[in-house]
Order: C-alpha cells, then sequence, then structure tokens
C-alpha cells in the first residue's frame, strides 16, 4: 500500500476489510481511505482543457468517476438493455483491462456504473413493454433533453430486474459499486434502494444524486451522495450545500463517498467559485469535489477544466475540519491548512508564525486574506 500503511492496515483488521482481486494493491475501503487530497470525481464527462494528454491519463487525475457501463466498454447481452441481466464475455474483458490500466495510472481510483431505474432512450425496451410509465395510456418524457421516457420503477417486478443489473455491474468485477440518478425518499426508492442491497450485499458502494437535500430514509443504504448543486448563486444556496455535506458525513454509511459539484456562473475563470467548492468539500467532508459547466448548455453536461489547485498538495486531513469564530472553516493536512470562507460572510484573515505559501496566489507569507465565497491552501513551506 501506499501512503498511510498503518492507517489503512487498521482499518482492513478492524472491518475485515480484503483485498477484491489479487491484481490490485487494495480493495475498494482501502482506496478511499488512503487517498491524498484535494480528491477531484468525474460526472459522466470529462476534464477538456488537456488537449495533448491522453485520455486515460486524464480521466485518471480523478479518484472516483462514474458513467454508463458502454463507456467502460460493457455491452450487455441481447437486442434490449433494459431486459438483459449479463455483459458479453469479451465487452466485460475489455472493462476489466480498462480498469487494469485505471488503476496502474491512479491506485486510488473509484469505479462506479450508472445504473439506470427512471428514465431511459426509447431503444431500451420494446416499444409496448410494460415497464414503460404511462398516463393516459401514452408514455411520458422523463429527461427530456436527452429524449428519454420515464420508466415505472413503482412496480415490483421492474425494481427486481434493476437489481439484477446491479448484480451484474458489481459481478462484472469493472465496479466497485453503482450510481443512482435522480435521487430521492419516496417509498418506491426506499423499496428499489433495498431491492438492491439484497441481491449486491454490503460491501459494494452505492452513489445516489440527491441534489442538496437529505434522504433520511434511505441513508443507511448509501455510501455518499452526488451533490449536483445547481443552485449555488445565493449565500442561502451555499448553506444549503454546507448543510447537507455535514449532514451526509455523519449519516451515510460507511465508507462514504460524498461528491459535491457546483457549477460555474459567468466562465468556467470563476476561481473563486472552483476554490470555494474544494474548500467546502475539503473541510467539511472527507469526499470529492468537482466545478463544471452548467447543465443548461448546448454541450454536454458536468464537462470542466482541470485546475492546478486540484493537484494533491495537502496529503492527508490530520483532524476534522472545525467552524471559527470569524465564520470560516479550516482543516488541517498534512502539509496545509485548508480555509472555506462562505459567501455572505466576512473577509477572514489566517495568520501563521512561519510562512506558508497559498495554491490560490502562489505568494508566501504569514498572514493570508480569504475573501467571502472563496478559498484556500495555505501549505507548509516544504510542500510547495
Amino acid at each position: 500500500m501506499t501512503g498511510n500503511t498503518a492507517a489503512v492496515a487498521m482499518l482492513i483488521a478492524l472491518f475485515g476489510w480484503s483485498s477484491a482481486r489479487a491484481d490490485e494493491p487494495n480493495d475498494v475501503y482501502a482506496r478511499v481511505a488512503d487517498r491524498r487530497f484535494p480528491s477531484v470525481f468525474q460526472a459522466w464527462n470529462a476534464a477538456d482543457n488537456l488537449k495533448d494528454e491522453d485520455r486515460l491519463t486524464t480521466l485518471a487525475r480523478h479518484d472516483l468517476v462514474y458513467h454508463a457501463p458502454d463507456f467502460f466498454g460493457l455491452r450487455w447481452v441481447g437486442k434490449f438493455n433494459g431486459l438483459a441481466t449479463e455483459f458479453t464475455d469479451a465487452s466485460r474483458k475489455a472493462g476489466l483491462q480498462m480498469r487494469a490500466d485505471l488503476l496502474k495510472k491512479n491506485p486510488q481510483m473509484v469505479l462506479l456504473a450508472e445504473l439506470r431505474y427512471r428514465d431511459a432512450h426509447l431503444s431500451y425496451l420494446p416499444p409496448n413493454h410494460e415497464w414503460w410509465m404511462r398516463k393516459a395510456g401514452k408514455v411520458v418524457v422523463g429527461w427530456e433533453e436527452g429524449g428519454y421516457l420515464l420508466l415505472d420503477f413503482s412496480q415490483a417486478a421492474y425494481r427486481q430486474q434493476v437489481a439484477r443489473q446491479a448484480k451484474a455491474m458489481v459481478e462484472s468485477g469493472v465496479f466497485d459499486g453503482i450510481m443512482l440518478d435522480w435521487w430521492d425518499d419516496d417509498q418506491d426508492r426506499v423499496a428499489l434502494l433495498k431491492e438492491i442491497r439484497r441481491e449486491i450485499g454490503d460491501k459494494p458502494l452505492i452513489l445516489a444524486n440527491a441534489n442538496d437535500r437529505q434522504t433520511p430514509r434511505t441513508a443507511s443504504l448509501l455510501n455518499g451522495y452526488f451533490m449536483e448543486c445547481y443552485q449555488s448563486k445565493a449565500a442561502k444556496d451555499w448553506r444549503q450545500i454546507a448543510d447537507t455535506l455535514e449532514w451526509a458525513e455523519e449519516n451515510l454509511r460507511k465508507p462514504r463517498v460524498n461528491c459535491l459539484e457546483t457549477w460555474y456562473q459567468n466562465s468556467r475563470q470563476d476561481l473563486n467559485l472552483m476554490r470555494a467548492t474544494t474548500t467546502l468539500s475539503l473541510t467539511l467532508s472527507d469526499g470529492y469535489c468537482l466545478f463544471s459547466d452548467p447543465n443548461p448548455l448546448p454541450s454536454p453536461d458536468h464537462l470542466h477544466d482541470w485546475y492546478p489547485f486540484w493537484e494533491k498538495s495537502l496529503g492527508r486531513p490530520m483532524a476534522k475540519g472545525r467552524w471559527q469564530n470569524d465564520g470560516s472553516v479550516r482543516r488541517e493536512f498534512d502539509n496545509g491548512l485548508a480555509v472555506y470562507n462562505p459567501m455572505g460572510n466576512q473577509t477572514v484573515t489566517v495568520t501563521f508564525n512561519t510562512p506558508r505559501t497559498s495554491a490560490a496566489t502562489r505568494t508566501t507569507a504569514k498572514s493570508f486574506r480569504v475573501e467571502p465565497g472563496d478559498g484556500d491552501l495555505l501549505l507548509i513551506e516544504t510542500a510547495k
């Protein structure tokens, strides 16, 4: 193992975690525990500003990625993906090779498969299949941008099929778990998640897109939220995001893999918002962050830049983050201090006895100002 070997070994001994595959350096639980920070995830689409870098290298900069199975090379058996329960042998081998290549580049990487349950392309099922949701006898549009139709997961038989697909994803060996989009705490989703856990067991990770909401009825079955925070223009929005992130870190099941994303407001050069998102994730969670394009753009959703601010300069956390009397949140890491200053707060000043270097400005000093709606990593001189 790399890094804090003793800490990871203790986790493995305490919880009985063991290596899932002989060719991997450690299992998913250890990969989550042994990361260096900042830690960034990819939600479907790529960082596209590194034009001269090959695709897998850019992908492997992210510590967690989720996408549809075909992104990883897998193909379902049969004409209709929604009726399938296994992948072709050839595609499974391709997926395993991609997994191995990625883990060689980033041994802490986590791979999740998006599991469709709410909506799908019209090619997903036969046109007249009973699992399409209908109102007044007509199918219902789900995700309008993608032209997807709603699926009726209120049906027990369909929930069982979704759970069988989750099991196939996990048993393929390509994925560490699954991702569920459009998540809420209604009765049918609770029933679906219980069915999935029965099929895949306790160990695989389950990530769900709850936006900035809390879902107490399904918290014990989820390892993390994809917090797709499309509302982040006002101070109250950031308070809601912080409250949900803190709640998720306390209430979801271990290991927790909370993924916080906000969108730019003017351009990808809204660097204060990128830093605020990153430092909010760093100070109030052990999770992953992303700053990306807004969904309403005509380009694919969640495209983003890779920022130098995201290079793993902090190392490992030394303690939990703490709210300060000045309204900021601070957290100590091996190589420096992460500071998040919420929108609507006052400018805060952070002072040290010895010089530090700001990851935001690359200036070295003993005192730093962090503006509202911004954040910084104040690095120990040897960690520059």
